[in-house]
């Protein structure tokens, strides 16, 4: 089961230091991704998060991300 869910604000580690956005989608099958095919699950989910810097999406598993306060 998801520990977070669409909305939910969480930052993450990136090559250009720590970044924070919002959840916009929670994945619990696998789905395709700027071309590549990503595996989630209900007991290991994916989350597609728009950052709050500009309007790029990235997808992360469940472990990278910490959540934040609203």
């Amino acid at each position: 089961m998801a520990e977070y869910s669409d909305c939910d604000r969480v930052s993450w580690n990136s090559e250009a230091g720590r970044v924070s956005g919002r959840i916009v989608q929670v994945h619990e099958a696998d789905f395709d991704y700027k071309g590549h095919r990503r595996h989630a699950s209900k007991e290991e989910p994916q989350y597609e998060i728009e950052s709050d810097k500009n309007d790029h999406i990235a997808a992360h598993k469940e472990i990278t991300l910490t959540k934040l306060d609203r």
